[in-house]
């Protein structure tokens, strides 16, 4: 048996495979810990508005839930909004994009980065100081930004997107290219937060999307790998996060080459891989594969579910990894972000850390 480890020597173990105390776990708990800050009513709006209420969200959570990791999620429309689109900004949801850019070829060519001292691109870089500064001792802390091809159709509607890179590429391109820019920038402003990794969502390396060559033209072959090798020589760990139900593994996985890949898995879709078949196929030896407890359990199941789901995959992954030869390239986390909402149960985001304590042990 390995000695009890601390949350940050499990997490940077398990980054390297070596043999671990227990399986390291990493709930995506992120908007929703702004409701263990002060008196508990700090609404969404606030907390994505300010770096230094953002931080406070992710330093309570970890004070409350003991997690091996903290990645600092906003919310997906953060470039959207720098970028013209209106988002709307409620008390206690998700902001989100409700009037996209009219999707037209000149307003492709024309996009501009803006300036990333201000708004929300700014409030995201400062938090993230913050919260590395107060967790990096603790944890292995990780910024998350949009990829170019999420930060376009966000900005200009997914439908619209998706009708005109078949339509008309190339002022597509010219806008990618644009938003690689501004994902460079981001990467810039990142790179002295003392931050470990920026962990990017590249959605759409989804089958159920695009296949291989569409994917690798828009982002896979073009974009993507720019940024993850500017990352890298930036000083941060490059990891990815795709809550695809179909994921390009081959590309994100084993081209992108990430140090963690933070997986969903969809049981009803054919063909979306478990994390017995993601291990099995070798993926985990290339990296950390992190997931994937349904995130929706966090409101409709109580924390007695959320305990025996826990456990089953503590089971699952520690059977796979064994067969595999490996000691703990797996995190037990959910497949995407535990929902921030004020009906999501606190207790069951408790429920799940304590189920990996108490089933993720490893003998070796």
């Amino acid at each position: 048996m390995v000695s009890e480890l601390s949350h940050r020597e499990r997490a940077l173990a398990s980054l390297n495979d070596e043999k671990v105390d227990r399986l390291s776990t990493y709930p995506i708990a992120c908007g929703v810990c702004r409701r263990l800050v002060g008196d508990g009513k700090m609404t969404y709006r606030e907390w994505a508005n300010d770096p230094v209420k953002f931080a406070s969200a992710f330093k309570a959570g970890q004070d409350r839930f003991g997690l091996d990791f903290s990645i600092g999620l906003m919310d997906l429309s953060v470039m959207a909004g720098d970028l013209g689109a209106n988002v709307r900004m409620d008390e206690q949801n998700t902001p989100f994009v409700d009037v996209h850019l009219q999707n037209t070829a000149e307003n492709y060519e024309n996009l501009e980065v803006p300036d990333i001292t201000k708004g929300r691109t700014a409030t995201l870089i400062a938090g993230t100081e913050l919260l590395a500064k107060q967790l990096k001792d603790q944890v292995v802390t990780s910024a998350f930004v949009e990829g170019p091809l999420l930060a376009l159709t966000q900005t200009f509607g997914a439908e619209n997107v998706m009708m005109d890179l078949f339509t008309d590429p190339a002022p597509i391109h010219k806008a990618l290219e644009t938003l690689t820019e501004y994902d460079r920038q981001i990467v810039d402003g990142l790179s002295h937060t003392g931050v470990d990794a920026i962990c990017w969502d590249y959605l759409w390396g989804n089958y159920s999307c695009l296949g291989d060559e569409e994917y690798g033209e828009f982002e896979g072959d073009r974009y993507a790998p720019l940024l993850n090798k500017y990352t890298v020589d930036s000083g941060m760990a490059n990891t990815v996060h795709s809550c695809a139900d179909l994921p390009h593994l081959d590309k994100q996985i084993k081209e992108f080459k990430p140090s963690l890949f933070s997986l969903a898995y969809y049981p009803l879709i054919e063909g979306s891989p478990s994390p017995k078949e993601t291990i099995e196929a070798g993926y985990a030896d290339e990296c950390l594969i992190a997931g994937v407890i349904d995130p929706q359990m966090f409101i409709k199941n109580t924390a007695e579910e959320v305990t025996v789901a826990t456990r089953d995959l503590c089971h699952e992954v520690k059977t796979a990894l064994c067969e595999r030869g490996l000691n703990s390239r797996y995190t037990i986390a959910t497949g995407c972000e535990v929902p921030p909402t004020q009906t999501c149960r606190l207790e069951n985001i408790d429920a799940m850390v304590e189920a990996v304590r108490t089933y993720g042990g490893i003998e070796y």
